[in-house]
């Protein structure tokens, strides 16, 4: 062989290899970093630098994550993401569905707290497995993985770590794999779960409605799996649900038709029809009634509320009305000087405008909890899907405590479009995912309904709540309040940056971790 063709050899032989190390070298597989859970990622929004997250947890407590996944000039087939076993807690995957706002929330002139506007939106969650079985899904029309990618484009991963309550405190870590036909990479997730455990039953009570999937046990559980409370459930149901999901409260059922829109109100049930019906439940549940809505101001229903009231408590049944504390239903008529309503529940226009009154009534032993619907003032969180996530989670859980709220309402969680998986303005286009929380499960293989993204922010607010209620049982109240009222002190003062709230809940289980109980452990 002559030196030119040995050169010649060599210079192939090198070209090879270069082509080789090329066609395998990470830019032609997946891109991938992770992001905290209050962030959204835009389709085609730039990669980040981050490949690991540092999350913390108690036990019975869920704690969440993303993974972008990002497509190559080339593209990607067939991905797939597989969690790794943390040795306690569990983790579950979801591909978020981005979902596209043709219109966008209307946007108030001189807006404090903005809407994003049209758009595309990550949203609806594609669960990897079967919630109630634990099963891989596949067969459906939608499915999470494997999933091709566009060049160019991101997909996002919701990853939910459950802490088990039985986990012992400690450092937990774990690579999350995302394999392709390109190649594969990785990121990594450590998890401190601290020493201390957040309540079965979660600390703020609520009331969610269900419209089309209302007493469905599937979709029932799915709400309390994200520590909300379906308005009502199969009565034969509710220990198994008290038992394993911490269902606390129910609605009791009578409904007076009494609304914004009529001057009148249905006669009141008799105490023994009402007693009849409390009989049916389990005797560890808080009972009410939601009896009428948003009859402030129709003076000529509350003569009819007062009578509403005195059977009801006669039943032993609390008294829910959506409507601002009013002197004239301060006292029930039965000579006990109970309120005829129990439990004010007001939107946050409706609690600035009531401010003193609110203090009366929380001061005579009423309770107070707070609503959200569409957009009726230009400050307050509000929970349409071009809103930013911190919405979502700080009114439940900061700003709830902050102003010695103790429940939450929402008017409905199923109002789907004809295609719900892609059309999320049902409502009115103004109002994109008013009314919907939830996504129906049939699509992706699964009975019931599965979760958006939004319904996993409100699950963490609650959560937040649980901390500061911790934190106040063992004898830390105004440290809790402190550190409560310095991101949410009211409906208009409240932070919009994710990374003050995180510190705050992190203070918070910090302390929390650092402070024995007073009596036995926590439950």
């Amino acid at each position: 062989m002559t030196r030119l063709a040995l050169v010649l050899l060599l210079l192939i032989g090198c070209l090879v290899l270069l082509l080789f190390l090329v066609g395998s070298s990470p830019s032609e597989g997946p891109i991938v970093w992770v992001v905290g859970s209050l962030e959204r990622v835009g389709l085609e929004a730039n990669p980040k630098s981050a490949v690991s997250i540092d999350l913390y947890a108690a036990r019975g407590e869920y704690e969440s994550f993303q993974i972008i996944v990002r497509a190559p000039a080339s593209g990607l087939k067939n991905v797939n993401v597989r969690a790794p076993d943390l040795g306690g807690p569990r983790s579950t995957l979801y591909r978020e569905k981005y979902v596209r706002l043709t219109r966008g929330t209307k946007d108030w002139t001189g807006n404090r707290n903005k809407p994003l506007g049209p758009g595309w939106y990550p949203d609806a969650l594609i669960p990897f497995e079967n919630p109630a079985t634990g099963k891989r899904l596949s067969g459906a029309p939608l499915t999470a993985a494997p999933f091709d990618l566009d060049a160019g484009r991101n997909q996002p991963i919701w990853v939910d770590v459950f802490v088990p309550r039985t986990t012992p405190a400690g450092l937990y870590r774990g690579d999350f794999l995302v394999t392709s036909d390109q190649g594969r990479a990785k990121a990594t997730l450590n998890l401190k779960v601290w020493d201390f455990n957040l309540p079965l039953r979660p600390s703020l009570r609520s009331c969610i409605l269900y419209w089309k999937v209302r007493r469905q046990l599937p979709a029932n559980q799915e709400l309390l799996r994200h520590r909300l409370m379906p308005i009502s459930v199969d009565p034969g149901q509710e220990r198994l649900l008290i038992d394993t999901l911490g269902l606390s409260c129910t609605h009791l059922g009578f409904w007076s038709k009494g609304d914004q829109q009529r001057g009148t109100m249905d006669p009141a049930p008799s105490v023994a029809e009402l007693r009849r019906a409390v009989a049916q439940h389990q005797r560890d549940l808080y009972l009410y009634n939601y009896t009428a809505d948003e009859v402030e101001g129709h003076h000529g229903v509350y003569e009819s509320l007062r009578q509403w009231a005195q059977n009801l408590h006669q039943a032993g049944v609390d008294n829910l009305v959506t409507m601002a504390p009013v002197p004239e239903l301060y006292d029930d008529g039965s000579g006990t000087g109970r309120s005829a309503v129990d439990v004010w529940t007001v939107l946050p226009k409706m609690y600035d405008r009531s401010r003193a009154r609110i203090a009366e009534v929380l001061q005579k032993g009423d309770k107070v909890w707070s609503y959200n619907a569409l957009v009726q003032d230009d400050y307050s969180p509000k929970w349409l899907i071009d809103f930013a996530p911190i919405n979502f989670r700080i009114q439940p859980g900061f700003l709830s405590h902050s102003l010695r709220l103790s429940g939450l309402l929402y008017w409905r969680a199923d109002l789907w479009s004809s295609d719900p998986w892609s059309n999320v303005e049902a409502y009115r286009p103004s109002y994109p995912g008013e009314g919907m929380l939830v996504y129906p499960g049939e699509e992706v293989g699964v009975p019931g309904v599965v979760a958006s993204m939004r319904l996993k922010w409100l699950r963490d607010g609650v959560e937040d709540f649980d901390y500061l209620q911790i934190l106040d049982s063992r004898g830390l109240g105004e440290q809790a309040l402190s550190i409560a009222r310095s991101v949410g002190r009211d409906w208009q003062t409240w932070t919009r940056d994710p990374d003050k709230l995180e510190a705050a809940r992190h203070r918070l289980g910090e302390m929390i971790e650092a402070t024995p109980t007073r009596a036995a452990k926590d439950p």
